[in-house]
Order: C-alpha cells, then sequence, then structure tokens
C-alpha cells in the first residue's frame, strides 16, 4: 500500500464529481457557475495559481473570468470593483487573489467582501463558521487537508494532532476545524516554539503550515506518524534547470521511511486548494438556485 497521500489523485475525484453536478443542472436549464478572480499586480507565483485556478474551472464547467489590474491600483478603487462584484447577481463566487502589493491593506479588502461570495472562505462570518453547526463557506486549504484525512480515512479519534502554524486562513483554521471534531486532542505551534520537536515526537498526525523548508525532520517524528505538509518553498538546486526546487516544511525524504502516510510537496495539498474553491463555488451556485 503507498503512504502517498495523492492530492492530484483526489482533487480529479471530486472535479469529475463537481462536473457531474454541473453538468446535470446546466442541462435542467440552469446557467452555469460563475466565478471571477481578481489579480492585481504582476506577482509571478500569483500569476502561476491564478492560471491554475482558471484551467481548474474550465475543467469542471465554471465560467472563470480574469480581472486583471495594476499594482498601483489605488484602495479605494479596488474596494470599488469588489462591491460591484458585490451587487452582480451573475456572479456567483469570487477571490481576490493574495499577496497583493504594499499599499493595499489585505483586511480592507477582506472586510468588503460579501461572505455569501467569499469563495476563498476568509470573512469573518465564513472562518466564525468554522466553529457553528450551521458550516458555510470554509477557508479552501483548510477544507482540502480535512478532505484528504476524510477521504484516507486517517485515524484521528483519541490521537494526538499537532499543527504547526496559527495564521488565520490557514493553520489557525485548519487547527479550529480539528477542534470540531471533538475526538481529537489539538496541540497549535508555530515557527517560534520552543523545543519543537518535544511537542512533534508523540504526534500522531502533523499538519505543518509554515512556509520553513525542512522545518520537521526525522528525529522529530515517530514510526507510524501521518504527515500533511501544507507548506511550500522555493529552494536553491543547481541540479534543476530552473536552479530551485519546490520543497515543503517536511523533509520529506528522511521522514518517508518513518510515515504512515504522507502528501508530497508539490502534489499534496497544493491541489487540494484549489480543488475546494470549486467546491466552494459550487455550494454557492447550487445554494442560489436551489439545486
Amino acid at each position: 500500500m503507498s503512504k502517498i497521500i495523492d492530492g492530484i489523485k483526489i482533487s480529479k475525484e471530486i472535479k469529475a464529481e463537481i462536473r457531474k453536478k454541473i453538468s446535470i443542472a446546466t442541462k435542467k436549464g440552469f446557467r452555469s457557475p460563475s466565478l471571477k478572480i481578481v489579480l492585481v499586480g504582476g506577482h509571478g507565483p500569483s500569476k502561476i495559481y491564478v492560471n491554475a485556478k482558471l484551467k481548474a474551472c474550465e475543467s469542471v464547467g465554471i465560467d472563470a473570468e480574469l480581472i486583471s489590474l495594476s499594482d498601483n491600483i489605488l484602495q479605494e478603487e479596488l474596494t470599488e470593483l469588489i462591491k460591484k462584484l458585490n451587487k452582480d447577481n451573475d456572479v456567483d463566487g469570487f477571490i481576490v487573489q493574495l499577496p497583493l502589493p504594499e499599499n493595499i491593506s489585505i483586511q480592507k479588502v477582506i472586510e468588503n467582501i460579501d461572505s455569501s461570495k467569499d469563495v476563498d472562505g476568509f470573512t469573518n462570518d465564513n472562518i466564525g463558521s468554522i466553529t457553528s453547526k450551521n458550516k458555510k463557506l470554509l477557508p479552501a486549504t483548510g477544507l482540502g487537508v480535512m478532505t484528504l484525512i476524510k477521504r484516507y480515512s486517517i485515524d484521528v479519534e483519541s490521537k494526538k494532532c499537532v499543527v504547526i502554524g496559527s495564521s488565520r486562513n490557514v493553520g489557525g483554521a485548519i487547527a479550529q476545524m480539528l477542534v470540531q471534531r471533538e475526538d481529537v486532542t489539538v496541540t497549535v505551534c508555530n515557527s517560534k516554539t520552543k523545543d519543537l520537536k518535544s511537542i512533534t515526537i508523540d504526534a500522531d498526525l502533523i499538519i505543518s503550515a509554515v512556509g520553513i523548508p525542512n522545518l520537521v525532520t526525522e528525529d522529530m517524528v515517530k514510526d507510524g506518524v501521518s504527515i500533511i505538509d501544507v507548506g511550500i518553498s522555493r529552494v536553491k538546486d543547481s541540479s534543476k534547470r530552473s536552479g530551485f526546487k519546490i520543497v515543503g516544511d517536511v523533509d520529506f525524504d528522511s521522514i518517508y521511511k518513518k510515515a504512515n502516510l504522507i502528501t508530497p510537496v508539490p502534489g499534496g495539498v497544493g491541489p487540494m486548494t484549489i480543488v475546494s474553491l470549486l467546491q466552494n463555488t459550487l455550494k454557492v451556485y447550487c445554494e442560489k438556485f436551489k439545486i
């Protein structure tokens, strides 16, 4: 049995499910779901992520449109665009791709997004719903992680889970999602936690989301641990044509032999974040038309 938690495989399965639901809806006369992606500036990695999202939308039948804006756009101008998208009934959901230029306040952007169209799951209303029985649009990365746990039947009941990273939209949100299960003991750490090894060494499941290359090493984990690596970083590698390689927070090569299950980077959580965006868009669409 493979130890690899294959995010590409699971994302393809979910895309097929989404594609089928949209096909059924459009055959009944409903329009296709609509998603707008706002990209501010020419940040290289952001362009790559956005293109992947557009391609994923196309593959399932979601009408996605890219709105490209100059990196010197004023906060007020971006706010006006967001308010316009909020009011457009033909737009089911939209995202403002992060990161944003320094002159733009991320918090102000999030505060102006209508939570019912916030398919990234970043607004206070949506993140707050994690602790509610009435879950709304969950943060895409966290939803992707929880989907992997479910689809790979990772046993967390009465187990110890360590989440490394406490950011509002990722690590903190994932920790809250796990806590809501009420059957798992969750410890939240960060990159500045003292003697991190003393905490991770007893963990049955480690979820790392800090973006520090190879932070978690072989000596920090026990045999049979399950690992979900959310981190992604570029490190120099002269053997690669590009001069760098993509790695996660976890030293994959050394930990692989000890792990029960482990996500690769890339190919683990990344595809799941994108497919979760599609799931949230479909959720808005189906609730709007009561499909």
